[in-house]
Parts: structure tokens; sequence; C-alpha cells
């Protein structure tokens, strides 16, 4: 027989969707499973973005410019981020098959077998995907739950780095932890990309979800920093359109972008209809904006409190996106997470929540740990977080 690729057997499984088999079981056995284990909201896209799809008309689908269509990439510049202060042209702009091509694509364009990227963990564990599949390996700056994960001194990056990183990559604000970074974390970082000649790839899907009240900073506007600058953008999450399955590149740095093209090229283009969708969003009203930021708020206050009113869990406040890490009070996370979907149900109920393990690099961190994505309504969260609360009372027995 054949030998299978080395590479992809040692690649992980998403744990975000290691345990849908059991969860798919439970749903065959009629049992109603609350999904706090993916950022899939149950907010509605804007009506623009619906309407676009439905009047669009064809008797065939064509492709697209491989780099996404051109009225696409020019309303996305004057629609959406001159007006946030990210001051770019259609030419520093390339759509992509979502966030996640869009990183495959950086890390191939950016990187050599071999180089290194540093990151700070917890991380979405499917970074860890994206650089083994290009060969690429992720250096972790750790991050810790007891003080909210927040950004640690310069000095800890500076000891990671070795002559073969070739890049930091952010998540801002981050999946899993909810970490929104400040201006002067942001240019602290810039800094330090600046010193050691490296990229600084910023992943910016959870841009409009901030709770601190203080204006968004963007990798794009640190100063003097131009050709280091890599941003990565998704309409999965702003627009609730993750099965559109478009994103972008943005980059002033024309080898980048040049590379990046003929990869795209290869792949052809990104879908056509989510490239329509994504078009109409862009005309969705600023009250899409606000109302959806307050509800994700009153979902996040209701999350943590709830969380933490459990006796032995402990769960930061998140600033940022939404998901929450939480640390519960078990020896291993991943096997509480598989028995809620196959041993426990409440009133026919069960729910799903994420191990956190595979969010870090550094082995045995977060074993006791799981992220939380605080994506249904509050009343939905209350009986989901009721499972969870009732099922750790009798898993600890057990265990």
């Amino acid at each position: 027989m054949p030998q299978i690729s080395n590479t992809a057997r040692i690649m992980p499984e998403s744990a975000i969707r290691k345990l849908t088999p059991y969860a798919d079981q439970a749903k065959a056995d009629g049992v109603h499973v609350y999904h706090l284990n993916i950022g899939a909201p149950d907010i509605k896209s804007p009506e623009s973005a619906v309407q676009a799809v439905k009047d669009f008309e064809f008797d065939h689908l064509p492709y697209s410019n491989s780099a996404g269509t051109f009225a696409l990439r020019r309303a996305l510049v004057e629609k959406y981020y001159q007006p946030i202060g990210i001051d770019i042209t259609v030419n520093d702009i390339l759509a992509t098959v979502a966030g996640s091509e869009a990183l495959t694509m950086v890390f191939q364009a950016a990187c050599d077998p071999g180089d290194e990227v540093l990151v700070m963990e917890p991380f979405y564990c499917n970074y860890n995907t994206f650089t083994m599949m290009n060969r690429v390996e992720m250096v972790a700056v750790h991050t810790d739950i007891k003080d909210g994960f927040k950004v640690p001194p310069m000095e800890a990056f500076e000891a990671a780095i070795t002559p073969r990183t070739k890049a930091i990559l952010l998540c801002n604000p981050g999946n899993p932890t909810g970490t929104l970074y400040s201006k002067k974390e942001m240019l602290a970082i810039g800094e330090l990309c600046r010193k050691h000649d490296l990229f600084l790839v910023s992943d910016e899907a959870y841009r409009e979800f901030c709770y601190t009240g203080e204006p968004y900073f963007s990798a794009m506007q640190i100063p003097n920093l131009r050709d280091n600058i890599i941003l990565v953008d998704s309409a999965s999450k702003r627009y609730n359109l993750c099965g559109a399955r478009v994103g972008c590149i943005i980059s002033y740095n024309r080898d980048v972008l040049g590379l990046i093209t003929k990869l795209a090229q290869a792949r052809l283009c990104p879908p056509v209809l989510g490239q329509t969708a994504l078009y109409g969003a862009l005309d969705a009203p600023a009250s899409y904006y606000e109302d959806v930021r307050k509800e994700y708020i009153a979902r996040r206050d209701y999350t943590v409190k709830a969380l933490n009113d459990i006796p032995g869990v402990f769960s930061p406040m998140p600033m940022g996106a939404f998901y929450t890490v939480a640390e519960l009070p078990v020896h291993n996370a991943e096997n509480f997470a598989k028995w809620l979907l196959t041993d426990f149900r409440l009133d026919g109920a069960t729910t799903m929540i994420t191990p956190a393990a595979p969010f870090y690099k550094t082995k045995g961190e977060g074993t006791n740990q799981v992220r939380i994505a605080y994506v249904l309504e509050v009343p939905a969260l209350k009986k989901a977080i009721r499972i969870i609360r009732e099922g750790l009372e009798i898993y600890r027995k057990l265990e």
C-alpha cells in the first residue's frame, strides 16, 4: 500500500470540530445540543447581504478575477477600510476564501520551510494546522488565564526570537481568549518587528467586537512599518456570513501581494456568490454593528458571571470577540466535554464545548480549560451553562 504523507498524518484535528461525531449521535438520539463550541452566531446577516444574493441573476456562474471582483475590492476600500482609518487602495487588497485561506497564503508567501512564527498562546487552534501545512514552526509566547491573558513583556518575545524567526502572528481581538490589544501594546509589538525586521501578521476578523469603548487600533495604523504588516480579514464574523467563505489579505508590500496573487491564480478565484453577499453587506447601516455589539456585551456579561458562579470555575472577562476561556475543576476538559455529549442529559439536552489544550503549543497547558463561544441568545445560554454546572457536579464524583 502506498504511504501517505507524514506531514498530513501529524496534523492535528480541529479541537472545535473533533467531538462533532458525538454531537451528531446525540442529535440522532433526539437530544438537543447547545453549541458553545464554535463561533457560528445565531445573529442574522445584514438584510442588504441577503438581498444582494437574491437579486443576483445568472444563467451560468463564471470565475471572477483571482484577486476578487474589482467592484468588491473597491467597495471594501471605500465603504469599509478607509472610513475606519485604514488608508489603502484597491491595489493593496486581495480577496480570499475566507480568513483560513488568507493565513495559509500568507505563510506560503512570507515563510520558507523551517522558518518560525511567534504567536501568543492560547491561540486559534487552526493556526497550528496552517503553519504545519507549510512546514513552518510556530513558537509560543505564553499568556496566563490568571491575569486575563494580558500581553507579556516584550522581553518574552525577545527571548523567543531566533535567526529563523520570520513573523509575529496576532489575533486582535483574540480567539480564544477575547483579549483586546491596546494601541500601546500594538505599537510595542510593531517596534519589535521593526527592530528584528519581522512580518507582523494581524488577524483582525473580530474587529467590530470590542467592548472597552476605546477606538480600535489596527496593525495597519502602526507608523513606519508599511512593508512589514500583513492584515488578514474575514466577512465570516463581522456580518455573520460564515458560509460565504470570503475574506481578504491587505498589505502595502508589493512583493508579498505579488506572490499571493500567483497563489490566488492557482486556486482560480474566491466564491462568486460569497463575494456578492459581502458586497451587499457593505451597505449595512451603522446601527447593524451597534445592535450586534450590544447583544454580544449582554451575552458576554451573562456567560462570564454564570461560569464564575459555578464552584471551582474561573473565567476572566474578555474585552473583545465572542469567546472566553474557562478553567474547570476537572483533570481533563476534553474527557468532560466528550462525557457531556455521550452521557449527560438535562431536560433532553446537553451542551457542546471545546477543550482548550489544542489552543496551546506548550505541552500540558490548558488541559483543564475549555473555550466557550457565547454565540446564542441569553435564554439559550442560561440552559447551556446550567447543563455545564450540573454536569460538573456529577462528573467530579466520577473522575
